[in-house]
């Protein structure tokens, strides 16, 4: 797959990140307005029942605070995923979804982890090291715009805060780190130029020719060896002719064209 066909824009792009938004925040009306309690579905560590907020506790979130500044972040990295990673956008938010929240269950405190928080992590992570180990000059620079944007949110792998789910930060990074190793195929690679090719030789390329190995440049070249044009024989007899031809009506306009003699004579003085 070419690189145009890697960075292509499609409605996709667009539309699978804003129904995802929708979808968390249809599921955060129905819990205000009907059913308050969604809000415990969330990840509990260490339990049976708590493994269902490894799929569900993304879409759940506490406060109207709290989906909100989830929101921009998860809409933002989700479209640079689709745009930029198309062929497995699905597989890093699917899988991502599933390891970060089993790692949150794994090492997580007894409490309940909710929020869309750890997907983003993953995101995070994902674009960044992939963009550093694709070596792709326009996953570099989407790296070092998502490093700009977010890149104070490492800060909250660690427990400073109370209240906060550091554990599902610290499993969405964990998680995008690996799936930026996993996932090799289908990833844009960076652009060959010929003298990046292994069967490219500087002594065939007519540009390199004119330096010596110490990058000095040669002025005159050594000539190349004259080409010697044959003409067939026929065509030399035609050209004779021809010239011949030309050389016969000119003796005969020559012959035919009468000649005049003018005598000056001055008048004689009066």
């Amino acid at each position: 797959m070419s690189n145009q066909q890697h960075f292509r824009y499609s409605t996709g792009v667009v539309a699978y990140p804003i129904f995802f938004l929708m979808l968390i925040w249809v599921v955060f009306w129905l819990q205000v307005r009907f059913f308050p309690v969604i809000k415990t579905w969330g990840i509990i560590p260490d339990t049976l029942v708590g493994l269902r907020g490894v799929v569900l506790s993304p879409f759940i979130h506490g406060d109207i605070e709290h989906i909100y500044h989830n929101s921009v972040p998860l809409v933002v990295l989700s479209m640079a995923l689709f745009y930029f990673y198309r062929p497995i956008a699905w597989k890093v938010l699917v899988y991502g979804i599933l390891l970060s929240g089993l790692i949150t269950w794994f090492i997580g405190r007894p409490a309940n982890h909710i929020g869309a928080s750890g997907l983003i992590y993953v995101l995070v992570s994902f674009i960044f090291f992939k963009g550093i180990f694709a070596k792709h000059f326009r996953l570099i620079a989407l790296s070092l715009i998502i490093i700009f944007l977010y890149g104070s949110m490492i800060w909250y792998v660690f427990p400073i805060k109370e209240g906060m789910s550091w554990e599902g930060h610290l499993g969405g990074l964990i998680t995008g780190f690996v799936f930026a190793i996993i996932f090799r195929k289908a990833i844009a690679k960076p652009e060959r130029y010929l003298w990046q090719e292994p069967h490219y030789n500087e002594d065939d390329d007519p540009f390199l020719r004119h330096f010596d190995e110490h990058g000095n440049f040669i002025e005159n070249l050594e000539p190349e060896d004259e080409i010697e044009i044959e003409v067939e024989d026929e065509f030399e007899d035609e050209v004779e002719d021809e010239l011949k031809d030309e050389n016969d009506i000119k003796d005969e306009v020559q012959k035919n064209t009468p000649k005049y003699n003018y005598i000056y004579k001055e008048n004689p003085k009066s």
